[in-house]
């Protein structure tokens, strides 16, 4: 039960992250009290300039909390860089590849076709993760998850905001890049219950932000932004934000999947979209309709069905 806490905790910084980003791209009311945001327009090169910016504030962060976390942090970085440590590291490695590249792809995707397809699509990854877990793991999901797994999707469809984008090729880029990015994801945390047979997910999490941080520099070196006449301090201020967000969502999550496994996790992560639409709702006042709420309802219960079949198997084994 403890894992599924966890991970549900985390979905709920993830989405204090996803509303950041909203603010910070287009102009909202905050608690119904004053309005901000739009500093940057949804474009390729800002949405890696704002993927810059929140890795640059959470690589430090995390590094000076990392020891309160794991007091053995710095002897598994010394174990990392012996011989029988290499495959743990390039595990390790691959991971800041794949957060970056998932990040990449949604946040282009984001900057093509509208936020709630995007995130539609990217929230397709439990199916992959558990697909990959099947090749990686030898663990088939049961007809019964296949279903529960189904209606969280079906919720998490239900939940986003529906609208027609214009038909032009931007827009199949864009639904690739989406499903592109829930399969990178999807990579990501199987990637990640692997490593964590081997390696804490304090150290791993800190690596993975320290390797995204490095692509994101360099993808601004290939892909510069105009920074004259940006808001520079309130994108700061939204950077560090959405970085403690993001490092606290992810910390919970790589938590969560070493206690629940990949698939599992991935499956309570898909909560994200229900959960997004609640919290916009309280923060932005983003209003909820009759399908969101039914939505709601269809995740909320999926999950607790989920959760009591785990509890049954651990009680039959």
């Amino acid at each position: 039960m403890a894992g599924f806490l966890i991970v549900l905790l985390s979905s709920v910084f993830f989405c204090l992250q996803n509303i950041v980003v909203r603010v910070l791209f287009q102009e909202q009311t905050i608690l119904g009290a004053f309005q901000t945001g739009g500093f940057v327009a949804p474009t390729f090169q800002n949405s890696f300039l704002l993927m810059f910016l929140r890795m640059v504030v959470v690589v430090p962060l995390m590094a000076a909390i990392m020891p309160t976390l794991h007091p053995d942090t710095w002897q598994d970085f010394r174990r990392l860089r012996q011989q029988a440590g290499r495959p743990a590291l390039l595990r390790a490695i691959a991971g800041g590849g794949l957060m970056f590249l998932y990040l990449a792809l949604l946040y282009v995707s984001i900057g093509l076709i509208p936020t709630g397809i995007a995130l539609t699509l990217f929230f397709t990854y439990p199916v992959f993760t558990a697909l990959f877990a099947w090749g990686w793991f030898g663990a088939r999901p049961s007809p019964f998850r296949w279903g529960v797994m189904g209606l969280i999707l079906l919720g998490s469809v239900l939940t986003m905001p529906h609208s027609q984008p214009d038909a032009d090729s931007s827009l199949w880029l864009g639904v690739a890049l989406g499903i592109a990015s829930g399969v990178v994801y999807a990579l990501y945390t199987v990637n990640a219950q692997k490593s964590f047979e081997t390696l804490h997910p304090v150290p791993f999490t800190w690596m993975s932000f320290a390797v995204a941080l490095v692509l994101s520099a360099g993808s601004l070196g290939v892909w510069p932004v105009q920074g004259a006449g940006l808001a520079w301090p309130e994108l700061w201020i939204g950077s560090l934000v959405s970085a403690i967000a993001t490092l606290t969502g992810h910390l919970l999550n790589n938590f969560g999947i070493r206690l629940v496994g990949a698939t599992t996790a991935s499956m309570v992560g898909a909560t994200n979209p229900a959960l997004t639409v609640l919290v916009a709702w309280f923060a932005i006042q983003e209003t909820l309709n009759g399908l969101q709420v039914l939505g709601i309802i269809v995740v909320t219960f999926s999950v607790a069905l989920l959760s009591r079949d785990r509890s049954l198997h651990k009680q039959s084994s």
